[in-house]
């Protein structure tokens, strides 16, 4: 440590890393994935390293909430601006959908020939389970209060009325989800806008004859060829405390139904990039 200290004194450069993996929005003891509460810290953390000469964002991550997804990117933007660094995106796997969103926070993205990024488009997907019910006799008892409180309900039957609002939504986000690549990656796009946006996703090499990425490499070859081969990466990680740790017949989620459909929701999120 103390090494460290006199190495970084010395005037050695400095390019804190934070890392972002798993779903966006499902965070579970089961599933640890990234949230705005996961990860504001870390951010904050890393831009705050003063001599730091850019800040860099190892991503891996199938997508997720596109709120979630919105908020980490404003942020990420706000402390570059900020602290004016330079933040590069390295993508492991993937960054696809809400995880490319928030690679479209940096200055730079950076790929491996084979990892998968894109899918820039909107995705609702459950089960109607209103046959089963009735076959095997179970009534559905629910009472509300506003005409379509249960709207896109499993337990009854679809209605057209429903599923045209739920795409008038997703059209509205998808159209800012353009917008933000648009804005993010500028003139660097080079293909036609109806294949970007369709929701299709590549392998790193074609994202970058897209531009939807800059170029391949991965962290260390990268910051070593633009900062020297003496470059310091210090990790950025969550901060542990004893009540975090696991205690013999103490837990800390009590729903673990409901922790275990977050899990196969986001094991269902990653076996779409066949990961």
């Amino acid at each position: 440590m103390a090494n460290k200290l006199m190495r970084l004194l010395r005037g050695t450069p400095v390019v804190p890393v934070v890392r972002l993996t798993g779903a966006i929005g499902f965070s579970t003891s089961l599933s640890p994935g990234i949230t705005m509460a996961t990860s504001a810290k870390l951010l904050d953390r890393a831009f705050a390293v003063k001599k730091a000469k850019a800040v860099a964002i190892v991503i891996n991550s199938p997508g997720g909430s596109p709120v979630q997804s919105h908020l980490i990117y404003q942020r990420i933007r706000m402390l570059a601006a900020e602290k004016k660094k330079k933040v590069i995106a390295f993508v492991e796997d993937v960054a696809a959908s809400g995880g490319y969103m928030i690679a479209c926070a940096a200055d730079e993205i950076v790929v491996d020939p084979s990892s998968i990024v894109g899918s820039i488009g909107v995705i609702s997907a459950s089960f109607g389970f209103d046959r089963a019910i009735k076959k095997i006799g179970i009534s559905r008892r629910v009472h509300t209060a506003g005409d379509h409180k249960m709207s896109l309900d499993p337990f009854r039957p679809e209605k057209p009325d429903d599923v045209r609002r739920l795409k008038a939504l997703q059209k509205d986000i998808h159209e800012m989800f353009i917008a933000l690549v648009k804005k993010s990656r500028g003139k660097k796009l080079n293909g036609p806008e109806k294949t970007l946006f369709s929701g299709e996703f590549w392998v790193g090499e074609q994202g970058v004859k897209y531009g939807l990425a800059d170029r391949l490499g991965e962290i260390k070859t990268v910051l070593r060829e633009r900062y020297g081969k003496d470059v310091e990466t210090p990790l950025i990680a969550p901060s542990s405390s004893w009540f975090s740790k696991k205690t013999p017949g103490v837990s800390l989620e009590s729903d673990w139904a409901a922790t275990l459909i977050s899990a196969i929701e986001a094991r269902a999120m990653w076996s779409r990039y066949g990961l």
